[in-house]
This record gives C-alpha cells, structure tokens and sequence, in this order.
C-alpha cells in the first residue's frame, strides 16, 4: 500500500465512521484514533510519511473555519473570562507544570526543550473537544466554552513552542519574550483576520453564484493562516477572526441557495478532513514506537508520570477558576454562561483531550540546533508527547459518554424549547409587520389578506406548534397534514420529471450542459 492508498482508506474510513460511532455511542474522532492504531500495526500499511511542516497548514484552517461558522462573537465575548482562564492562563500554568516535572526526571533535558514539550501537549484538542461535545448533548454554556477553549488554545501554545524551540535552538530563554511574541502574534492575527474577511466579504458580492462563493469559502481559511504565518502572526486566531467576521457580516438571510449549499460542503469537508486527522493521528504511532529503540520501561514511565501532571494540573486548576468564574458572574449579574456545578466542572476536566495539534508540534521539532547538534532529547519528547495524546484521547475519548451519562449533565431541552417558541413569535410577527407594510401602499383583496395573515402565522406555527392556542394547533396540526401529502404527491411528480429530463442525457443529439440546467431548476423546485 502506498501513500496516496493509504490517504483514501483513511478518507473512507472518516465517512465510515461516522454512523458506525453513533451505532457505538463513542465519538468519531476517538474511533478514527483507533482505526488508525490498528491501520499502523499492520505491515503492508507504510509509515506515513507527511511533512510535520504542513500538517498543521493543511488540517487547521478548514476544521478552524468550520467549528468558527457554528458560533459566534456574541458566545465568545459572554464566555470571555472562563475561555481567558482555560485558553490562556490554562496552558501557561500547564506548560509550566510540565516543563518542571519533565527537566527533573528526563536525565539531561534542558529547561528549553522542557518547556516545548509543555507546550505541545499543554492544549487540548479544538476538533475532539467540539466533535465529542457536540455529539453528547452537553449543555450550550459547556459547548460554547469546551469551543471557546479549543479555538484559542492553540494560539498561546504555539507561540511558546516557537519561542521554546527557539531557544532550545539558541541556547537562551525568556518567558519576556515569550509573553512580548504572543502579544505581537496576536495583533498581527486580528489585523490580518479582520482586513482578508472584510474583502472576502466583499469578494462575495461580487461572483454572486453560490458555487464560486462557497469555493472562495475553501480558499479563505488557507490563505488567512499562510498569510498571518507569514508575517509572524498567529494562524490560528488570523483563520478565527476570519471566519467570525464573515459568520456575523456575510450572511444575505434570502440568499437561501448558498446557505444551503455552504453548510452540506462544510459538513462533508469536517467530516473528510476531521476523521483522516485523527486516522493519521493514530498511524503516527509508527514514530513513537521506533523513538523507543528498546528503552521501554523508562520512557513509558516518563510518559506516565507527564500525563498525570496534564490531567491533574487541569482539574486543579478547574475547581478554583470555576469558583472564581462564579463569584464575578453573581457580582457583575450579566449573562454570562458558566459550569454551575462540580457535576460539569468534572465533565469539562474530563474532556481535555489532546489531538491533531499536539502530533503536528511533536513531529516538527527540529532534528538539530543552531550549531549542527542533534536537539537535545528529541526522542524522549516525541515518545512522551504521542504518550500524552494516546492517553488522553483514546482514554478520556473512550469514557467521557460514560461520564456524562453516569453524571447526567444533559442540555437544557426546555430552555432551547422556550427560545424556540420566541424566535418563532419573532418570525410571524415579522411577516405580519411587512404584510401591514405591503397593505398600506398596495391594495390587497379582503380574502387573500386573510390568506396571507394564516400564512404568516403559520410561520411561526412550523417552528414552534405551541405559540397558537389549542384550536390553532389542531388546525395547524390538519394543515401539515394535508400539506405532506400535497408535498408527497407533488415529490413523485417531480421525481418523474427529473427522471424524464435525465434520462435525455443519453439520447443522441442532447446537450448535456441543457440538460443540466433545467434538471438544476427541478432540483431547485425541489427545496421549496
């Protein structure tokens, strides 16, 4: 099996995994981590031989952008203290603590090598931690914050992992230059974030067809993460900023046509790029097996003891900064969504799994210094970073539907419910404003006011059945009724009709290109 084999079973194996992890109840990026372990012990599978230079280039930006599109700065910024303490603070005191523990029992490794390894496995995973809540029902003030934490993260722990190996590298250190390098990093990302989704914006209004506008989608995160690398900017905040701008700016609500077609592509490219991530997370267990070159029992223990320092280093640090979060949230009485008890507290300790990014920073550390030395303890590092991801993801990816289960930390189902029924209120009262508006300067017959006031109220009706009162509901109810079968006769007409026009592709003399055209239009018709 080649490289370019290798690539499609893992492709398939991401579009595969999918259902069957729902069969399994487990997440799909643990399940691919599994695939890609077993992938990875077989012979005839090769090593996977991937620049580590372009796996963070080629991986981030997309699964970046489409865990960006699903928020908004409106979660971020009444999140902003316990993502600040998670995605920051959190991998500072976490990179500290193993910088510590690793220079004090890995004979010989030097502060600077300690604190890259820290800084590689100091973040958890941005893609796990989205995919594995979002499947098991978290509550939203979780999700927006186990978000929140993943997206930023990996803006702090890159920066100290390039300033760490940078000094490992020189010979010299400064946790000054560290913080000075984040903050520049960070303000060339939202310079650069903000100027390319303002002309991607712009872009957009100018090709008009859905098609070229969700391709320019694809090309933006790619090029707001090269750009903001390449002028010392952090690519990840520049690709979030990007992608938030466009999410509040960028969105026509009649332009449905390119809404549509923009979530099924961002869907199948998270699912694609997501699951073959995680598949190559698991094959690069090849490298960390052959780092060991027979020391076993000592590089084992080293790892051992570097994961317990990531697990309970975040747990100790949950417990106060959820408390914290706490006692600023009831002073200030704004809303703010925090964990409320030591229940989610647990979940969202539990969840810190470490993934794509921890794998990509490990494999990218230099084979030699300045001076043409071999970088000091590089093995080491490499074995005890795919120690920490092994254990965290496989181990805390394979528990956490138990945990949440056995604790019953579940979403708000009635909160959603009630904001529902307010959207929908919202909606037909909308509809009814601009059919007063469109009555006060055209004039409308008395039977199809009435029509279009049903129909406005129907709006709200097919979103939220409870807005209308009992006999509302049941004429609603009647209403859906007679409507599906309307729609179920109407689809098998349309059936017919599309099979009629694409049978004519393969009659002499027709024009595909025609014949594409007006099936598109069926298709289109379709939808309504």
């Amino acid at each position: 099996m080649d490289q370019l084999a290798l690539l499609f079973v893992l492709l398939l194996g991401a579009v595969v995994s999918v259902p069957l992890a729902d069969r399994l109840g487990l997440p799909a990026p643990v399940l691919m981590t599994l695939g890609g372990i077993v992938l990875a012990l077989v012979p005839a599978v090769p090593n996977v031989n991937v620049p580590p230079e372009l796996i963070l280039p080629a991986v981030l930006p997309p699964l970046l952008y489409a865990s960006a599109q699903r928020t908004s700065w409106r979660q971020f910024a009444s999140n902003k203290r316990p993502i600040f303490l998670l995605a920051v603070a959190l991998v500072f005191v976490t990179t500290a603590a193993v910088a510590a523990v690793a220079h004090t029992i890995v004979p010989g490794l030097p502060i600077a090598a300690a604190v890259a390894l820290g800084a590689l496995v100091a973040p958890p995973d941005p893609v796990a931690a989205t995919a594995v809540a979002g499947q098991l029902g978290l509550p939203r003030r979780m999700v927006s914050i186990l978000e929140g934490e993943g997206l930023f993260n990996d803006v702090t722990a890159i920066v100290l992992y390039h300033v760490a190996i940078t000094a490992a590298i020189s010979g010299s250190f400064s946790w000054g230059e560290a913080a000075g390098e984040l903050v520049l990093s960070a303000v060339v990302a939202v310079v650069i974030g903000l100027a390319l989704g303002w002309a991607a914006n712009k872009l957009m209004g100018f090709l008009g067809d859905a098609t070229l506008q969700v391709g320019l989608t694809l090309l933006v995160p790619y090029v707001s993460y090269v750009l903001a690398e390449e002028l010392h900017g952090s690519g990840v905040l520049a690709v979030l900023t990007t992608a938030l701008f466009l999410a509040e700016y960028a969105l026509d609500a009649d332009d449905v046509l390119t809404r549509l077609t923009g979530r099924t592509f961002w869907n199948v490219v998270d699912t694609l790029v997501t699951g073959a991530a995680f598949g190559l997370v698991g094959l690069e267990l090849h490298n960390a097996i052959g780092t060991a070159s027979g020391r076993w029992g000592e590089m084992l223990g080293w790892a051992a003891a570097i994961v317990g320092v990531v697990v309970l280093v975040r747990l100790l640090w949950l417990l106060p900064a959820t408390w914290l979060t706490s006692r600023l949230h009831a002073r200030r009485r704004d809303d703010e969504d925090i964990p409320v008890s030591l229940r989610e507290t647990v979940v969202m300790w539990w969840a810190g799994m470490r993934g794509v990014a921890s794998v990509a920073l490990a494999l990218a550390i230099p084979m030699t210094t300045k001076d043409g030395s071999p970088f000091p303890d590089r093995d080491e590092i490499v074995f005890i970073a795919f120690g920490v991801i092994m254990a965290t993801l496989v181990m805390q990816g394979l528990s956490l539907p138990w945990l949440v289960r056995r604790l019953g930390v579940q979403a708000d189902t009635e909160a959603e419910k009630v904001l529902e029924k307010e959207l929908a209120v919202r909606a037909a009262n909308a509809a009814r404003q601009r059919l007063k508006e469109i009555r006060d300067v055209e004039e409308l017959p008395e039977e199809v006011t009435e029509q279009l006031l049903r129909r406005a109220l129907d709006i709200g009706l097919r979103i939220s059945p409870d807005i209308g009162d009992e006999e509302r509901r049941e004429a609603q109810a009647h209403r859906v009724e007679r409507i599906r079968h309307i729609r179920r006769i109407q689809g098998e007409m349309l059936s017919a009709a599309r099979h009629e026009v694409l049978s004519a592709r393969s009659e002499p003399g027709a024009d595909p290109e025609v014949v594409d055209r007006v099936l598109r239009h069926l298709d289109v018709r379709s939808l309504r």
